[in-house]
């Protein structure tokens, strides 16, 4: 058993679980990408584990067991707009709500408390395998929609530093102004 004791103990009592995790709070630019995992129960394996944790290569081989093994993978995507409207916090947390609420599974969440039956964990992805995932599929997800963007918007490099709020980033920003996907209610000073 690698990182599992906590679903273990919900498995035990046969209650399925859903880990919930977000990639992309902290960005000025992209969405916050927010997903679910459902996995087997008693399910583990040792490449499942915080995403920040991983090379690249090893986390898009583990999206592919995630994607081969899991009962369930739900995906949703805050918009720039939500994000600008609600606040980052809010529109992340409605959509773990939403996610938690269309599995009908008991949500283990990493450090967000939510409106719906749940646990949240501080460093939950360390500490769950089933929220470890969530946190994989989330980081593939959203590192591939920025290096669509940044095919998009090229000249803000994008494939660089995934919209977070980089040097390079920031110079790209004042030099080019903000594109569409970038989210105006972050402070930037010109």
């Amino acid at each position: 058993m690698t990182l599992s004791r906590i679903d273990f103990e919900y498995w035990n009592q046969e209650i399925d679980v859903i880990g919930i995790d977000e990639v992309g709070r902290g960005p000025m630019a992209g969405p916050c990408i927010v997903v679910g995992v459902v996995l087997p129960r008693y399910f583990d394996h040792p490449l499942i584990r915080d995403s920040k944790s991983l090379s690249q290569k090893q986390r898009e081989e583990a999206y592919k067991i995630i994607n081969t093994y899991a009962k369930q993978i739900i995906i949703k995507s805050v918009s720039v707009a939500l994000i600008d409207e609600y606040n980052i916090y809010r529109a992340t947390q409605e959509a773990m709500e939403w996610i938690a609420n269309t599995s009908h599974c008991f949500a283990l969440t990493d450090a967000m408390p939510i409106c719906v039956p749940h646990e949240s964990f501080i460093k939950g992805d360390s500490r769950s395998i089933s929220i470890a995932a969530a946190s994989i599929v989330a980081k593939v997800v959203r590192d591939d929609l920025m290096m669509a963007y940044h095919h998009t918007y090229p000249m803000y490099g994008f494939d660089r530093h995934k919209g977070y709020g980089t040097a390079l980033h920031k110079a790209m920003m004042k030099q080019h102004g903000l594109s569409p996907i970038h989210r105006k209610s972050f402070t930037f000073k010109k």
